[in-house]
């Protein structure tokens, strides 16, 4: 199984949706040595990011990042992404081997350019529904997200330019899907992205696990 080096630039469109999130309800899914972001009193922002990567990509392939919580590690802020899945074996691959992020494969539905459907087998893990842009402008924008890979943590950028707007967005996680603990319930901001250019950058080691080894 191979896949491409760092950094990986891939085109096409994307659909964010924010959510207030509990912090009691992700605490357990993030590690202790990263301090959840607190947005509003017992509350962090989660996302739920869905693209589509095609013609002109490293790697074609439609992913779905679930990031339940905004942490902070050495006075550094990024996203803590808890749940990955795409539809290509290679980019499983790079993803854990690279970024030490736990990709699995799953299969994606894009129907009618306003609804798509992700799903693991017979198990359906969410369903976004969404309506079309109607306004947009050209933007460019970074962020920053941590991961863990043995002993290591390790924060990685992401610098996105797209067309962006504001759409209307309606989120299903069944009971039966992995992240339905997170309890996200309804977006309150979703934004879409057309004619996107996403750069992933290579990761940098920014410290290590509590009680393995000491800190950098």
């Amino acid at each position: 199984m191979s896949y491409p080096a760092t950094p990986w630039i891939l085109l096409g469109k994307a659909i964010a949706s924010l959510h207030l999130v509990n912090i009691n309800q992700v605490r357990s899914l993030i590690p202790a040595e990263f301090q959840i972001f607190s947005v509003w009193p017992g509350k962090t922002l989660g996302c739920v990011y869905l693209s589509d990567y095609r013609e002109g990509s490293v790697l074609e392939y439609s992913e779905l990042i679930v990031a339940p919580a905004i942490v902070s590690y050495q006075n550094q802020i990024g996203a803590w992404i808890s749940h990955i899945y795409v539809d290509n074996a290679d980019s499983v691959a790079g993803g854990r081997e690279i970024w030490g992020l736990p990709k699995e494969l799953a299969e994606f539905t894009w129907e009618n350019d306003k609804r798509v459907t992700v799903r693991q087998g017979d198990r359906n893990l969410c369903t976004l529904n969404y309506t079309q842009q109607s306004l947009a402008w050209r933007q460019r924008l970074t962020g920053s997200s941590f991961s863990v890979q043995g002993v290591e943590l390790l924060r990685f950028s992401a610098e996105c330019e797209a067309l962006l707007g504001l759409v209307s967005s309606q989120l299903e996680v069944p009971g039966e899907s992995p992240f339905a603990g997170i309890s996200l319930g309804q977006p309150f901001l979703t934004a879409r992205a057309e004619q996107m250019k996403l750069k992933v950058a290579h990761p940098e080691v920014v410290g290590q696990r509590f009680g393995e080894v000491l800190y950098r």
